[in-house]
C-alpha cells in the first residue's frame, strides 16, 4: 500500500517535470499547431490544445488497464497521471484560465504565485520568448520578470486577450473572490 502511494506521488512529480519539458520543447516547438489555440482568444468550451489532455488521458487509461491485467505497477503510474491531470484541471484550466462557471482571483500564497507565473507565460505573443512552462510549479515572479526583460529587452508586446491575460485581470475588482457568473 505504501509503495503504491509512493509510486502515485512520484508519478505526479515526474509528470510536472515531464510537462515543463513537453510544454517548452513540444508545445512551443513542433506541437505549436495544437497549442497555438491556447495562446489565442478561446471561442466556446474547447480549444485544439485540449487534444494534449485527451492523449495523456488515453495513456493513463491504457496504463491502468495493463496494470489491472497484472503488469504491476502500471495501474499506479496511470493513477498518478490521472491525479496530475486532475490537479492540472483545477489549477491551470480552472484557476488560471477560468474555464469554470465561477472565477477566483487568488490574493496570496502559492495560488497567487502560480496564477501570476502562468499569466507571465502568456505575456508574449506567439510561441517564442515565453517564460514559466510549469503547470503546478511556479518560479518566483521577480525571476520571471527579469527573464522576460532579458529576452525581450524591455516589456514584451501585448498578447492577444485570452482567459489568463485579459484586461479584467490587470486590476482585480474588490468583489468577493467566489463570485458566480
Amino acid at each position: 500500500m505504501l509503495l503504491n502511494t509512493l509510486i502515485v506521488v512520484a508519478t505526479v512529480v515526474f509528470m510536472e517535470i515531464f510537462s515543463i519539458v513537453a510544454h517548452k520543447y513540444i508545445m512551443h516547438g513542433f506541437g505549436w499547431g495544437w497549442h497555438r489555440s491556447h495562446h489565442e482568444p478561446r471561442t466556446g468550451w474547447f480549444e485544439k490544445n485540449d487534444l494534449y489532455a485527451v492523449v495523456f488521458a488515453g495513456v493513463a487509461i491504457a496504463l491502468i488497464w495493463f496494470g489491472t491485467e497484472g503488469i504491476w505497477p502500471l495501474q499506479w503510474i496511470g493513477a498518478g497521471m490521472t491525479a496530475y491531470g486532475a490537479l492540472y484541471f483545477v489549477a491551470h484550466d480552472g484557476l488560471v484560465h477560468r474555464r469554470w462557471p465561477f472565477h477566483v482571483v487568488p490574493r496570496s500564497g502559492y495560488a497567487k504565485r502560480l496564477y501570476q507565473a502562468h499569466r507571465m507565460h502568456h505575456a508574449i505573443e506567439g510561441k517564442d520568448g515565453a517564460v514559466s512552462f510549469g503547470f503546478l510549479y511556479a518560479p518566483p515572479v521577480a525571476t520571471l520578470k527579469r527573464q522576460l526583460q532579458a529576452i525581450h529587452g524591455g516589456a514584451p508586446r501585448k498578447p492577444h486577450p485570452d482567459a489568463a491575460t485579459d484586461a479584467q485581470d490587470e486590476a482585480p475588482s474588490p468583489q468577493p473572490a467566489n463570485r458566480a457568473h
